[in-house]
């Protein structure tokens, strides 16, 4: 297959890059800046390429000969900077919507490319019909498990906008929810996948390793299983 990754320099897209290239497949990466990642990729199968993801006309560019465009677009590199990550991400939490609008702008020439959005887990159901999104108090409390600042509520927000700008295209999306805890660990290939609610393990959390994320969306490439869906994952 030929897979595209936005934000392939990121902590999710360079191991969705990773896991992609170990199965053989041929991967386009897109960063703002792709200069410095070209220069150091040692790398067979892959190309580099910069790449706005709030430009329609510039996806539209890139898409002919991929069967599947994944993005992991975050405002700043979390993986260089995670602050700064939040920092923007609070600033400017329509970016996502914006963002999603965009993909979906550049898809209308390319009707039969998937399109996979890495994004949050807030939108998720923590019980029927209750969307901790929905809830300053639920959100806050997880915000402070997590070690967030609270105004990063807005993000979380922004992060369900984009999900609902997804629900009324009848494009060929699927919107990944990562777990409410993820972060790089080991790459086991043993977790379960879920739809609209999270995934808990024998504790109760929802946890997931940015490794483990990888093997789900390309998993999710191969064999689409979530074609305007939603889906999550857990152990």
């Amino acid at each position: 297959m030929h897979i595209g990754v936005i934000g392939a320099t990121g902590t999710i897209g360079s191991q969705v890059v990773t896991e992609a290239l170990e199965r053989g497949h041929h991967v386009r990466a897109f960063s703002r800046d792709a200069t410095q990642a070209q220069r150091a990729e040692r790398r067979d199968n892959i190309t580099w390429a910069s790449l706005d993801v709030l430009d329609p006309q510039g996806i539209a560019g890139v898409l002919p000969g991929l069967d599947v465009l994944i993005s992991a677009f975050q405002p700043g590199n979390a993986a260089r900077d995670f602050d700064e990550t939040v920092r923007r991400s609070i600033a400017d939490p329509t970016v996502y919507a914006t963002a999603a609008r965009a993909l979906l702008k550049g898809l209308e020439s390319h009707p039969r490319t998937r399109l996979i959005v890495i994004g949050g887990a807030g939108s998720l159901e923590i019980a029927p019909g209750v969307v901790r999104a929905d809830s300053d108090e639920l959100l806050h409390t997880t915000l402070d498990q997590l070690g967030l600042p609270r105004a990063y509520a807005a993000a979380v927000r922004g992060h369900r906008d984009a999900l609902d700008v997804l629900r009324l295209s009848n494009r060929l999306w699927t919107y990944f929810s990562p777990a409410e805890e993820i972060a790089p660990g080991e790459r086991t290939g043993r977790f379960r996948v879920g739809g609209d609610q999270p995934v808990l393990d024998a504790e109760g959390r929802s946890r997931i390793s940015v490794e483990d994320a990888a093997v789900a969306l390309v998993d999710e490439a191969e064999l689409p299983r979530f074609v305007q869906r939603r889906f999550t994952v857990g152990y």
